[in-house]
C-alpha cells in the first residue's frame, strides 16, 4: 500500500531497474498485467501495477469529481515520487491508456516513454464528448448509460462474476462479430441483457483470472464508473492543452477485433498518428484476431513489443 495524494493505492511489484508503471482499464485491476510482470522484470525493469483509485484494494473516494483525469495523472506522478524515482515509463490499457497518454502530455519531464494499448492518444474534440455521443446514438452509447447515477452500478453488482464473464467474452476477439458494432445499450434492459454468457472461457482468460477479477470488485463498481462520469469535466479541464500532442517516445498497440479503435473518428485518427505524433516509435501495431483485452489476449506479442520499445527509449 502506498500513500499518494491523500489516498492509499494498492500496488503489485516485481523486478529491479528503470521503473515501468502499468495502468489497467475498466473493468479490470492490477491483475490484468500478470502476464507482463515476469518478462518485463527479466528484461531489466522494475514493474509496478497499481489498482487505480476506485478499484480493488485501493481507496474509493465517494465524490464523483474525485476521479477527473487530473486526479488520475496526479496519482501516477505521486506514485512515481513515492517509489523513489524521478522518471518512469508509463504503459496503459483501456482507461489506463488515457491516463498514461495524459501523464506524458502534462508531465513530459517525468515520462521516459509512453505506450497505450487499445485507446489511441488523446486529441481533444471541439465539444464535450457526452452530448456528442448522445446526439450520435440517441442516448444508447455506453458512456451515456454509465452516466445514469446508480444504474450500471446496480446492474453489474447484481451478479458480479456473471457480469464480468459476459463482459470479458463480449469484448474479446473470440466473440462472434467482435469489433464490428458500436457498444450500444438499451437503457431499459441494461448492457448485459444482450451479451452472451460463454459456457467455456477463452483460453487466455481462466477461471482463476475470473476469481481474481471478481474479488477485486467486491466493493462494487461505482468508483470505476465514476471515471466515465467525468468525461465532460475532463474535456473542460484539458482546455489549456487543446491542440497539444504527446512528445515523449511512444508506442500504440491495438487489436483488429477491438471495438474501441472502431469508435467514430478513431480509424481516421489511427491512420494519421504517424504524422501527428513526433515521438511515435513505429507505425501503430495492429494485432490480428485480437479483441479489446490486448495484453491478456496476446501477451507474447505485447511483451515483445513493449520490451523492444522500452529498451529503445533514450
Amino acid at each position: 500500500m502506498v500513500d499518494v495524494n491523500g489516498i492509499r493505492l494498492h500496488i503489485a511489484e516485481e523486478g529491479e531497474g528503470p521503473l515501468v508503471v502499468l495502468l489497467h482499464g475498466f473493468p479490470e485491476s492490477w491483475h490484468s498485467w500478470h502476464r507482463q510482470f515476469g518478462p518485463l522484470a527479466a528484461a531489466g525493469f522494475r514493474v509496478v501495477a497499481p489498482d487505480q483509485r476506485g478499484y480493488g484494494r485501493s481507496d474509493h473516494p465517494e465524490a464523483v469529481d474525485a476521479y477527473t483525469i487530473l486526479h488520475l495523472v496526479g496519482d501516477v506522478v505521486g506514485l512515481v515520487r513515492e517509489l523513489g524515482e524521478e522518471k518512469a515509463y508509463v504503459v496503459g490499457h483501456d482507461w489506463g491508456a488515457p491516463v498514461a497518454w495524459h501523464t506524458a502530455l502534462l508531465r513530459p519531464d517525468l515520462v521516459r516513454g509512453v505506450a497505450g494499448l487499445s485507446v489511441p492518444p488523446p486529441f481533444r474534440g471541439s465539444r464535450p464528448p457526452l452530448p456528442a455521443m448522445d446526439e450520435m446514438f440517441g442516448g444508447r452509447f455506453y458512456w451515456n448509460y454509465f452516466n445514469r447515477p446508480g444504474v450500471a452500478d446496480a446492474e453489474f453488482a447484481e451478479d458480479t462474476r456473471t457480469a464480468l464473464r459476459k463482459f470479458f467474452y463480449w469484448g474479446s476477439g473470440d466473440a462472434p462479430g467482435a469489433g464490428r458494432k458500436q457498444p450500444l445499450v438499451d437503457p431499459e434492459r441494461g448492457w448485459l441483457a444482450d451479451m452472451a454468457d460463454p459456457e467455456v472461457l477463452p483460453e487466455w482468460f481462466t477461471e482463476e483470472d475470473l476469481d481474481a477479477l471478481t474479488e477485486s470488485f467486491s466493493r462494487g463498481f461505482t468508483g470505476a464508473l465514476n471515471w466515465y462520469r467525468n468525461l465532460d469535466r475532463n474535456w473542460e479541464l484539458t482546455a489549456p492543452w487543446h491542440g497539444a500532442v504527446v512528445t515523449p517516445p511512444s508506442l500504440y498497440v491495438y487489436g483488429d477485433r477491438d471495438v474501441v479503435p472502431a469508435f467514430p473518428g478513431t480509424p481516421e485518427l489511427i491512420e494519421r498518428l504517424p504524422s501527428l505524433m513526433p515521438g511515435l516509435s513505429r507505425e501503430p501495431l495492429k494485432l490480428a484476431g485480437c479483441g479489446h483485452w490486448t495484453q491478456q489476449e496476446r501477451p507474447d506479442e505485447v511483451n515483445a513489443a513493449l520490451i523492444e520499445f522500452l529498451t529503445s527509449c533514450p
